[in-house]
């Protein structure tokens, strides 16, 4: 979007502008002594900071302009709520502000529906990581969230399992230039069929291609039915690792099948 001119939400994103430090902070004096002009011109000035967060969301099935509307929600709740005495730059505090919008919008925009109780943990729960990474630099675990919460655990990485979009059983599983399937055609019935799904060649080579833990995990996961936080457990290693080896066995898998 550096180049051309690219319109998102009606937007012409080739003439967004940035504010110096010293108009922003002339600004968002004035805004916090009432000035509804000077909130609209601080909005106007931060825009692109809510277009290089949008940037992150590509790909996403939702549409671009609504998700670029979703982040301006946010960022007006920044400059709503922001206080100068935190002695942090705006945008330190924005971008988190604005991811938390965002991904409430594409939490609550889903097919899957889970309790609002759950949802609002859910939403807690990624404000709090995305303040940790963004403040202290380092890995955050579901334990880290659950003791900010006051929560059990296990109640915090429920909540968070819940914001994983659903894949549809009518999505491509893997494909190549001589063939493809649909993970409808490699997840069988048990009941309708007689072969269990790991009697399929395919998936069973590419079981195969793992190494020891990532199988380990794919295992506790995918056929004991088990949560991130309780393969964590049983393991020895954090959820956030957990989740990692998950992410690379799957794209293994994918690969080799």
């Amino acid at each position: 979007m550096a180049t051309g001119k690219v319109v998102v939400s009606g937007v012409d994103t080739s003439k967004l502008k940035s504010l110096s430090s010293e108009d922003a902070l002339t600004l968002m004096r004035e805004i916090k002594a009432g000035s509804e002009e000077s909130r609209q011109k601080f909005l106007q000035g931060n825009l692109k900071l809510v277009l290089s967060v949008t940037r992150r969301f590509i790909g996403k099935k939702e549409n671009i302009d609504d998700i670029f509307q979703i982040g301006t929600i946010g960022l007006m709740k920044a400059v709503d709520n922001f206080d100068m005495s935190y002695g942090v730059k705006f945008s330190t505090y924005a971008v988190p502000m604005i991811i938390g919008e965002i991904r409430r919008y594409l939490r609550d925009n889903t097919c899957m529906r889970v309790s609002r109780s759950i949802r609002d943990v859910a939403y807690q729960a990624l404000l709090i990581r995305d303040r940790i990474e963004l403040n202290e630099k380092r890995e955050v675990t579901t334990e880290d969230i659950a003791n900010e919460l006051n929560l059990d655990i296990k109640e915090v990485a429920c909540a968070l399992d819940s914001t994983i979009e659903p894949m549809s059983i009518f999505s491509n599983a893997y494909s190549n230039d001589s063939e493809s399937a649909l993970i409808s055609e490699i997840c069988k019935d048990e009941k309708s069929d007689g072969n269990n799904v790991l009697d399929n060649i395919g998936l069973k080579a590419a079981l195969n291609k793992l190494d020891k833990r990532e199988l380990e995990i794919i295992n506790l996961r995918y056929f004991q039915g088990k949560t991130q936080i309780e393969v964590s457990e049983e393991v020895g290693i954090s959820q956030a690792q957990v989740s990692r080896l998950e992410k690379s066995a799957l794209n293994s898998i994918s690969k080799h099948m």
